[in-house]
């Protein structure tokens, strides 16, 4: 069977070829990474009137931040194992319904304490939700459009958490308070996780191994993905990604508003950047990576976040010039982050290691980079200004760059 499969990958598609299912499984799974986009995403544009009804400051803002990519790495390491022992059907829904959930909770808040307690929970089951359904995704496409599928189900975190987000809750925030903009969020989660429980099929082996450099669809140890050289070298690579993403969206706002003195809805209006420029990168960088590789586009990706970088740091009090730099680099960071979790950690590995080695990547990044990167941004901006967030960026890309050189190629028609 495995020769069968290495033969003739394409064959192996047909017994889910049919358009009906790939393409209802990765908007589902689309709509799913949205929603978890804006929930954790959110708060960091409701921070600043958030703060000042709380008693926060800028190293709580580190923590809050800190914590949930803390537990989301955390979940990620175990559940991605779990995902592929079980199937991603038993992690996937349970953890929108649970996240969904506890998003509507973080309206109840009081003080540190408790949004602490409440973002460390949702991390969990959004660390849950992340490996399993980017390897599902995986399999309900054809090996052919791996990467734009990943893309496409990826942008959705941008595209809501990070684009539309910031623009809605600032305008919301005349309307409402911000307990209840939390509360909004709960119900179209749950809608997503019925369907999918409607919908969703388990990963047969044999099929996933088409997907895979390795074309091997027997049982392994968890620990032996790190037997394959691209997954040591995209958790390094992850914990630089993440170092941009997180240090860049949770401290940003206040470095536009305290630093640079724009107004709230200027701030709104400038963070969006980030949305519509990863989702940009996010849906068109993997693309183009079925066709000219993946370490190809890695290696663009990294010069062309550190550009937008440089340009940021000049950029000063200019919305229009913030928006386009911002969207720059986040262009090509989402590029990163959707390859390094997506195509090159599952296509590395065998079948039965996809979301294990998804789940690893994620997890240390979110760990390292995602979870101890803010904090100590935050430190930093806390005791020596704010405005130096922007050269620990600089720094994880130039560590980006030396692990896109020495990636191993695994895109399909590249391997073909």
């Amino acid at each position: 069977m495995n020769s069968y499969i290495a033969n003739a990958p394409g064959a192996t598609f047909t017994r889910r070829k049919d358009a009906g299912y790939e393409w209802k499984t990765v908007t589902l799974l689309c709509l799913g990474f949205g929603l978890v986009g804006i929930d954790r995403f959110m708060i960091l544009p409701l921070f600043p009137v958030i703060s000042k009804e709380l008693n926060l400051n800028y190293q709580d803002l580190g923590h809050i931040t800190g914590i949930l990519a803390i537990a989301w790495g955390v979940a990620a390491l175990f559940m991605g194992n779990l995902s592929d022992r079980i199937g991603h059907r038993r992690v996937i829904i349970p953890a929108i319904v649970v996240f969904s959930l506890l998003a509507g909770l973080s309206g109840l808040a009081t003080g540190v304490g408790s949004l602490l307690i409440i973002r460390a929970l949702m991390g969990l089951a959004e660390g849950a939700y992340t490996p399993a359904s980017i390897v599902a995704t995986i399999d309900a496409s054809k090996p052919s459009r791996q990467g734009l599928n990943v893309g496409i189900q990826q942008a959705a975190l941008p595209l809501f958490g990070l684009g539309i987000a910031p623009i809605l809750v600032t305008q919301l925030l005349k309307v409402v308070e911000w307990h209840w903009i939390f509360a909004m969020v709960s119900l179209p989660g749950l809608l997503v996780a019925y369907l999918l429980y409607r919908g969703l099929r388990n990963p047969d082996p044999q099929v996933a191994a088409a997907h895979t450099a390795t074309r091997d669809a027997s049982d392994h140890k968890w620990s032996d993905v790190f037997r394959y050289r691209n997954i040591p070298l995209n958790m390094i690579g992850m914990l630089c990604w993440l170092t941009n993403l997180v240090v860049l969206s949770a401290l940003l706002p206040s470095y536009l508003i305290d630093y640079l003195h724009l107004t709230l809805e200027q701030m709104g209006y400038v963070l969006s950047a980030i949305g519509f420029g990863g989702t940009l990168g996010t849906l068109v960088m993997p693309a183009v990576s079925d066709r000219l590789g993946r370490k190809p586009v890695m290696i663009v990706s990294v010069l062309g976040a550190g550009v937008g970088l440089y340009f940021l740091m000049q950029a000063g009090a200019e919305p229009a010039r913030l928006f386009f730099s911002l969207a720059a680099t986040l262009f090509f960071v989402f590029s990163m982050i959707c390859l390094t979790v997506g195509p090159i950690s599952a296509e590395s590995v065998p079948a039965k290691l996809m979301s294990t080695a998804s789940g690893v990547v994620i997890g240390t990044g979110e760990i390292f980079g995602g979870g101890i990167a803010p904090v100590i941004a935050g430190y930093v901006a806390q005791h020596y200004g704010i405005q130096y967030i922007l050269h620990l960026a600089a720094i994880a890309l130039v560590v980006g760059l030396v692990v896109a050189l020495l990636l191993k190629e695994t895109a399909p028609l590249k391997r073909r």
